[in-house]
């Protein structure tokens, strides 16, 4: 069913790709590897070592880590050469936060300077305001945090209720109001803050810290990330410079959506290298701790568990660096040096918002089941502060909230498609009728791709895409104009959208290091089967209980008959691939492919 579409976000799902259009972690040069090790050494020399510090928020011992990591260059990744940055490519600044998350509560510090901290000034400051802050973020000399959210107004961003009056002279915007839940916001010196302007434009602002009339509250006692800090950000009466208005009056949404895009980028592969960490550490455990005798790593269901702790872990760093290669690649072609670069490059950005969401979303529950499987194979110890697994559960839990909550990433994926097809820009809507014409016709006899490598696989992979296709062109069918008030019909087309990139970004990177023949090859072949087959059964439910709610009578049996047509498979020996799976590692004694 290849269409011809243009690159565009979301044509995943009615387009091919050719795996060597993808990019994948074994496609890093020697370089990119050298600067994961600079980062890796810090976390594992400096951050991980001082943890018990952070931990207890004892002074100064944040800061001085982000200070370090400044002196090794590793805030400056994303920032222009022109300000001071390395403006690296977004695998290497992807590879480097992989490898920082596994420092716990100091990912969330770096994230929330490098990041949501720094690039609203990086793509929408002034040539003004990018000289004078820039090049002391880059270096860590300031610390930046990010202030969008309020106490009541959560998810929903625009409700925002903080405000700020351009004074008489026109020289300052007076701003009022309360932030909550602002990472960094203890001892950062510089806020990206939002705020309406006369109550009704939507803006943004830089504000520096000594300004007078802003205060911070108290310490949050948080869960988890214990050592970063949390706080509330309260502004009375706070003369802002008018220079400080960051981007246009009014557009103030631009900035967070997009920056929040950004993060989701980012947190999506963060997950994999706090999964990753978790996962080596349950490993020795498991191989030291003995049970009858015999270290119980070798029991037949801790080995399904290393089985399917390692095979998410792969499907979701293959999305990860897959949509990694997509951004690079849209980016690649911008003239840095234009007047206009910095919103081509958010625009590039913004194009593939959908497999953000979709890796935010897929990610942080990755890590949620990756913990807390370790816990389960540490028994008792995994629940005692002793023993690291316990901070890594606690840790992981607040990836599913920020960054926007994974229910409103769900809503933005089908949304963002949906809104793409009406727009003409995908053209998903006529590819849903062509399915469901198909359907209607007598199956197939032709076995013409039940040929080679993993064959049978690549057939569910795209009968699981074309089930996306049927649950949202009936869904749109049904509900036409209300589809954005169903959240249960967008939630559960989000889920089988979210298995049909998964996948098949696990596929596109197996098959090509298959087809290079690297040593690794059967042990992936083995992990992306298995994610296969265990997937397949989950997206039939689901789909059937879309259709269900989308049609009745005759069109309902009708839909559950092609339903059947494209989840229909011969169940494999998933058992005896996990023991495989399971032994590889052990083996090895940590993710390591």
């Amino acid at each position: 069913m290849a269409i011809d579409v243009s690159k565009k976000g979301g044509s995943f799902l009615i387009a091919e790709t050719d795996p060597e259009e993808v990019f994948i972690p074994e496609d890093f040069s020697e370089e990119q590897k050298m600067f994961a090790k600079t980062a890796e050494d810090f976390v594992f020399n400096e951050v991980i070592a001082n943890i018990k510090k952070t931990e207890a928020k004892e002074e100064g011992a944040m800061v001085g880590l982000l200070k370090k990591a400044g002196e090794l260059g590793l805030l400056m990744i994303d920032i222009p050469e022109k300000y001071g940055g390395l403006e690296l490519d977004k695998a290497t600044s992807m590879l480097v936060a992989e490898v920082i998350s596994k420092g716990g509560a100091f990912a969330t510090t770096f994230g929330g300077h490098t990041g949501i901290g720094t690039l609203p000034i990086v793509f929408f400051g002034t040539e003004e305001q990018k000289q004078k802050y820039l090049p002391r973020l880059a270096t860590g000399e300031i610390v930046s945090a990010y202030a969008l959210t309020e106490a009541g107004s959560g998810s929903d961003a625009l409700a925002a209720k903080a405000r700020a009056e351009l004074t008489e002279d026109g020289k300052h915007y007076v701003l009022n109001g309360e932030k909550t839940f602002i990472s960094n916001g203890g001892f950062a010196d510089v806020f990206i803050v939002f705020a309406k302007i006369n109550s009704e434009d939507f803006s943004c602002f830089i504000v520096d810290r000594d300004l007078k009339g802003v205060s911070i509250g108290a310490e949050e006692k948080k869960m988890g990330i214990r050592g970063s800090s949390t706080v509330q950000f309260i502004l009375e009466n706070v003369k802002v410079p008018v220079e400080n208005l960051l981007g246009e009056q009014g557009k103030g949404h631009r900035i967070a959506f997009n920056i929040l895009n950004v993060g989701r980028f980012k947190l999506g592969v963060g997950c994999v290298g706090g999964a990753k960490l978790a996962f080596d550490d349950t490993m020795k455990y498991c191989k030291d701790r003995h049970q009858f005798g015999q270290p119980i790593i070798s029991f037949g269901m801790m080995k399904n568990k290393v089985a399917n702790m390692a095979t998410n872990i792969y499907v979701v760093e293959s999305m990860s660096y897959r949509t990694a290669g997509l951004l690079d690649e849209v980016l690649s072609s911008i003239d840095k040096e234009s007047a206009e670069a910095a919103n081509l490059i958010m625009k590039g950005i913004h194009e593939y918002v959908t497999e953000c969401s979709i890796l935010k979303v897929k990610g942080s529950e990755m890590l949620d089941y990756v913990v807390d499987e370790a816990v389960q194979m540490y028994g008792g110890y995994g629940y005692i502060e002793d023993y690291p697994v316990e901070r890594y559960y606690r840790d992981s839990r607040v990836a599913r909230i920020y960054e926007g909550t994974n229910e409103i990433n769900r809503m933005l994926i089908t949304g963002m498609l949906i809104r793409k097809a009406m727009k003409g820009e995908l053209p998903l809507m006529e590819a849903a009728k062509r399915l469901q014409g198909e359907l209607m016709e007598m199956p197939s006899t032709d076995d013409s791709d039940n040929d080679g490598l993993l064959a049978e696989e690549m057939k569910i992979i795209r009968n699981v895409k074309k089930v996306g296709l049927l649950t949202t062109g009936l869904a749109f069918q049904k509900f036409t104009t209300s589809l954005d008030q169903q959240q249960g019909v967008l939630g559960g087309i989000a889920d089988i959208v979210i298995e049909g990139y998964s996948m098949e970004s696990a596929m596109l990177r197996t098959q090509k290091i298959a087809a290079k023949g690297e040593a690794e090859a059967a042990t992936v072949i083995n992990m992306t089967r298995l994610y296969v087959y265990e997937t397949i059964g989950k997206v039939d439910l689901w789909a059937r209980e879309l259709l269900a709610a989308c049609a009745e009578g005759d069109e309902l049996r009708t839909m559950l008959a092609a339903l059947r047509r494209l989840t229909r498979h011969t169940p494999i020996d998933t058992l005896g691939l996990r023991q495989e799976i399971a032994d590889t590692f052990i083996d090895k004694d940590k993710y390591e492919l």
